[in-house]
């Protein structure tokens, strides 16, 4: 039986870049992942992107970020997703869908603090009216 990683008749051997471009891809996926939260904006502009998350994506994530249009936002929706991921989503929006670019109205900093609040439940409750 041949081994994946034997090369068929007439190519040359494996180098080391085979082993090590998957080694070191694993690396800087740790690293990514373990990568510390999003320094906190000023509380005014805390205050502004709360309401941002309540008024702008609360109309179709739902006011209680429970789903609606768009698929929920709550900590235990989002708990699997990768933090960089959800954050290209918000700045970027997804083409083909009701889901906006933000990034005109926030900095990549700003996101990853939003995401990091709403992927550890850290959202303010909607105040009834």
């Amino acid at each position: 039986m041949m081994s994946a990683f034997a090369p068929l008749a007439g190519e040359p051997m494996p180098t080391l870049r085979w082993i090590c471009i998957p080694i070191l891809s694993c690396i800087a996926a740790t690293a990514i992942a373990a990568e510390p939260p999003a320094a906190a904006p000023t509380p005014a502009r805390q205050a502004e992107l709360f309401r941002l998350l309540r008024d702008d994506c609360g109309a179709c994530h739902g006011m209680t970020l429970q789903g609606g249009l768009g698929s929920p936002l709550t900590a235990a929706a989002l708990a699997d997703k990768p933090r960089d991921g959800l954050v290209a989503t918000v700045l970027q929006g997804r083409p083909g869908t009701a889901m906006p670019p933000w990034r005109p109205f926030m900095t990549q900093d700003e996101a990853r603090w939003l995401i990091d609040r709403l992927q550890s439940g850290q959202v303010p409750a909607v105040p009834k009216p």
